[in-house]
């Protein structure tokens, strides 16, 4: 009973965060977090205090949950414009994560520079990575089937892997955090928000925004939307197909290696095989949302973490992998196309 009290108050709580005016977003959520901290400051009496300690460890497994899904969420931005543009899934895009990581940990770690000058090195390695390898790999089987391009595909990633093993070798690196903001602590102390968290978050959100404001606004980002209805038709009207998916490779290849750089902030472990399970959790996480669509990755991506953060949380630790594929699966027999996605008639 004190469990179900719990996430009646905490789900009350969350409704004020997200409102349907989205200009009111900021006071609604101060308003919502003035009430919850109240709630606990307020509480008296043994009972009241334990339910109250319950209700801040479910807000904190939830905002820990969004962390992860924003990471989540960037990574599968990557997948999702890829696919939208080119209509392929680069499985190797979660070993470009591994590759950012392990660039931000020679530059710190080994050679003493400054975090930003890392995060802007993996990026810009990342990024010429990202595009090699749509020009090396994926372009010359542009006419060719699916199944040909996917094989390419993995046989990308297992590369990768492998460079990283003779390069790095097999034992895992202690990643330093680049992230030096000091935690938030709520409700006297009974909420501590890492700053790696807080940085997250907010890094999803701005780059949501930029990436939407950039395909709406640009003349760049009108040629994506463009090739991604119809190639054909955009080269007639004179827009470069190869440049706009190189593009989009470079830009899925950067947000690659700052959700790397997040990712071992968090998780302060490297090894060659980081990317893995990461990569394939975003492309769940775009196919959740609907693949394809920016904003179905980002909410794909933020449900996915939250899921398995609260699986691990009050189901079990083991099992929270099997439950995130599940409710995949449920909401792919509920809702083929996922959350967002929609459905195309094609014309034989």
């Amino acid at each position: 009973m004190t469990q179900w009290r719990v996430v009646q108050r905490t789900t009350l709580f969350f409704s004020n965060l997200i409102p349907a005016a989205v200009p009111d977003i900021a006071g609604h959520a101060i308003a919502g977090w003035t009430r919850a901290v109240s709630v606990c400051l307020a509480a008296r009496g043994n009972k009241q205090r334990m339910r109250c300690d319950d209700m801040m460890s479910f807000i904190s497994y939830f905002i820990n949950g969004l962390s992860l899904g924003s990471v989540y969420a960037i990574i599968a931005l990557g997948y999702t414009m890829v696919y939208g543009i080119a209509k392929m899934l680069n499985f190797a895009h979660g070993d470009v994560i591994m590759i950012g990581g392990y660039v931000v940990f020679t530059v710190v770690s080994t050679m003493g520079l400054p975090p930003l000058a890392g995060i802007l090195l993996a990026v810009i390695i990342c990024t010429v990575l990202g595009v090699t390898i749509e020009k090396v790999a994926y372009r010359p089987l542009r006419m060719a089937s699916p199944l040909a391009v996917l094989i390419t595909a993995i046989g990308v990633s297992y590369l990768l892997q492998n460079i990283a093993l003779l390069v790095f070798g097999s034992n895992p690196k202690s990643f330093t955090s680049v992230v030096t903001i000091p935690a938030l602590k709520l409700a006297g102390g009974r909420l501590t928000i890492s700053g790696e968290t807080l940085v997250t978050i907010v890094s999803c959100i701005v780059i949501m925004v930029v990436l939407t404001t950039f395909i709406k606004k640009t003349k760049a980002g009108q040629a994506m939307l463009a090739v991604s209805e119809d190639k054909g038709a955009a080269q007639l009207m004179g827009i470069n197909v190869d440049g706009t998916i190189a593009l989009t490779f470079a830009i899925g290849s950067a947000l690659a290696a700052i959700a790397g750089t997040l990712l071992c902030s968090a998780y302060p472990t490297l090894t060659p095989y980081t990317g893995s399970m990461p990569g394939i959790k975003a492309f769940v996480a775009a196919v959740f949302g609907g693949i394809g669509s920016i904003p179905g990755a980002f909410i794909g991506g933020l449900l996915l973490g939250v899921i398995e953060n609260l699986s691990k949380a009050y189901i079990s630790s083991q099992l929270s992998d099997a439950i995130v594929f599940a409710v995949l699966i449920i909401v792919l027999l509920v809702k083929p196309t996922g959350i967002l996605g929609k459905k195309i008639n094609e014309k034989v």
